[in-house]
């Protein structure tokens, strides 16, 4: 399991404890979100400590890191509303192609050069279905990206080779729908489309594990 920007492994747990009483050995690889080439180096040496075949999931922004792993114990990929850019792309391509929900927030790099999420934004838009305790700890919690993660060019996707699965929220206020079908369709994934929003993991948990089902058992 790879996180997305503004979260960490944690926002994985309601996915990981179902498939680990399944029998399944998961991992939830921290990325540093410091850039695209250090986020997959990370997880390449996240993949370093497993053994066997591995099916990959990953959560938006993380769907470019997924993307660009090259080693051959990766069966399989899932994307939940993820962006996936094609070679010689940038995750900003792919992430501002269609016009912004009226309720996105308003993302801005501070002077550091990362981007933090406004407070109002976990119930706004990034996860309007969750609890209130739910959007309290997503708060506390959240991780910022730096620019250089969406500005780096992709190297050639792992999605061109291997199985992949893509999971469309229908009612996501980050990414527009239309860029999900539009990506899900490019890569000839399998898509399970349901209407949920942009964060599954915590708000739809179980349609998520369903999907990584899909993908081991395929």
């Amino acid at each position: 399991m790879v996180h997305g920007a503004w979260a960490d492994g944690s926002s994985w747990s309601s996915v990981i404890r179902p498939l680990q009483a399944k029998g399944f050995k998961v991992v939830a690889a921290p990325i540093p979100l410091t850039s695209l080439s250090d986020d997959f180096k990370a997880l390449d040496r996240s993949l370093d400590r497993t053994s066997g075949p591995v099916v990959l999931a990953s959560h938006a922004y993380a769907g470019a890191v997924i993307s660009a792993t090259a080693n051959a114990r990766v069966k399989s990929l899932v994307f939940v509303a993820g962006l996936t850019p094609a070679e010689g792309e940038t995750v900003a391509d792919v992430f501002y192609r269609e016009k912004p929900h009226a309720l996105a927030p308003q993302l801005a790099p501070d002077a550091s050069g990362t981007i933090w999420m406004p407070d109002e934004g976990f119930a706004l838009a990034f996860a309007p279905n969750a609890t209130p305790e739910q959007i309290a700890l997503l708060n506390a919690t959240q991780r910022p990206i730096a620019v250089a993660c969406i500005q780096e060019r992709s190297p050639r996707p792992a999605w061109m080779d291997k199985p992949s699965w893509y999971l469309i929220a229908e009612e996501d206020r980050m990414i527009p729908l239309a860029t999900q079908r539009h990506l899900a369709h490019r890569m000839k994934a399998r898509v399970r489309s349901e209407k949920i929003d942009h964060m599954p993991l915590i708000t739809a948990p179980d349609t998520v594990v369903e999907v990584i089902l899909d993908a081991a058992s395929g």
